[in-house]
C-alpha cells in the first residue's frame, strides 16, 4: 500500500508517554515556525489537540505515535475520533534532517492500521495546502482531495486548508 521506502536501521514506532506530548507540542512550534513562520497560534492549535488528547482520549480508539531512531524522536502523528464511524489523522510531523526516509509512510501506515483494528470505517485529516511533502504522502496511501479547499489567515500567513479523506 505505501510506496517502498529505506527507513533508517533501528526505527521503533510506539505509543506517545506525557514526556513525548511535551515534544510533540514543541517541536511543531519550532519546526513551523522556522520552515513556515507560522506563529505561536500554531503551536497553540497543537497544544489543545494534545491536551484534549491527554484529557479523555480512548486507548483502545486513539493513539498518538512517536518515532524513534536510536532512542531519539524523529516524529509524530496521532489519531483521534472523529464523526460517525471515522477517525482524525492529526499532527504528522518529521523531523527535518530525518525527512525523506520513509519515517513518514511508517508513522502514517502505523497510524491506519490501527485505525482498522479499532473498527473506524475512514480517516479524515486537514492539512494546509502548501505542504506538498505530506499531500503526496497521503495521496499514495489513498488519501483523495475533497476539493473543499479554503482560504484562511491563521498562525501568521495566508494559507489553504483542505480536508482528504481515506475509506477504510
Amino acid at each position: 500500500m505505501l510506496e517502498e521506502r529505506h527507513p533508517p536501521e533501528g526505527l521503533v514506532i510506539r505509543t506517545a508517554n506525557e514526556d513525548d506530548l511535551e515534544w510533540v507540542v514543541r517541536r511543531h512550534g519550532e519546526i513551523y515556525l522556522a520552515e513556515k513562520g507560522w506563529d505561536d497560534r500554531f503551536r497553540t492549535l497543537v497544544e489543545g489537540i494534545v491536551d484534549d488528547h491527554r484529557r479523555d482520549h480512548d486507548p483502545g480508539r486513539e493513539r498518538c505515535f512517536i518515532a524513534d531512531v536510536e532512542d531519539r524522536r524523529v516524529g509524530c502523528v496521532l489519531l483521534a475520533a472523529g464523526d460517525e464511524g471515522a477517525s482524525k489523522l492529526r499532527i504528522l510531523l518529521v523531523e527535518p534532517e530525518t525527512r525523506g526516509r520513509g519515517i513518514g509512510s511508517q508513522l502514517v501506515s502505523e497510524c491506519l492500521e490501527f485505525a482498522r483494528r479499532a473498527g473506524y470505517d475512514k480517516v479524515t485529516l486537514w492539512t494546509d495546502g502548501g505542504l506538498l511533502a505530506a499531500r503526496r504522502l497521503y495521496e499514495r496511501v489513498g488519501f483523495r482531495w475533497l476539493k473543499d479547499e479554503e482560504p484562511h489567515l491563521l498562525f501568521g500567513n495566508v494559507l489553504s486548508g483542505q480536508y482528504w479523506e481515506l475509506d477504510l
